[in-house]
């Protein structure tokens, strides 16, 4: 068995380790993170599924459509609460919440 040695961006691997996927990055919060996708899905989307990705692409479309005005009252808001690391993903979460 191979001994990894993280890179000095990436503190930490976690999981399943393969050499037949694609490698992606990923951020949350301060921490910074891989991982590969391992034997991608292949069968269809759910209808649960698909009202989820629709419900996604109307709170995003949603976050674009915000004017300048909204969007500071947003940035006031996020200066109050400790759950969100970023002004963005407050948003998202704001706009999401109205659509559920």
């Amino acid at each position: 068995m191979a001994k990894y040695i993280p890179m000095e961006m990436v503190k930490e691997y976690h999981g399943k380790i393969c050499e037949h996927s694609d490698v992606y990055f990923a951020k949350k919060g301060k921490t910074l993170y891989t991982g590969k996708l391992c034997n991608k899905r292949t069968k269809p989307f759910t209808a649960a599924e698909l009202a989820r990705q629709a419900k996604f692409g109307q709170a995003a479309a949603a976050v674009k459509a915000l004017t300048s005005e909204q969007k500071a009252a947003y940035a006031e808001a996020f200066k109050d609460q400790k759950k969100y690391s970023s002004l963005q993903g407050y948003m998202f979460a704001q706009e999401y919440a109205k659509i559920v």
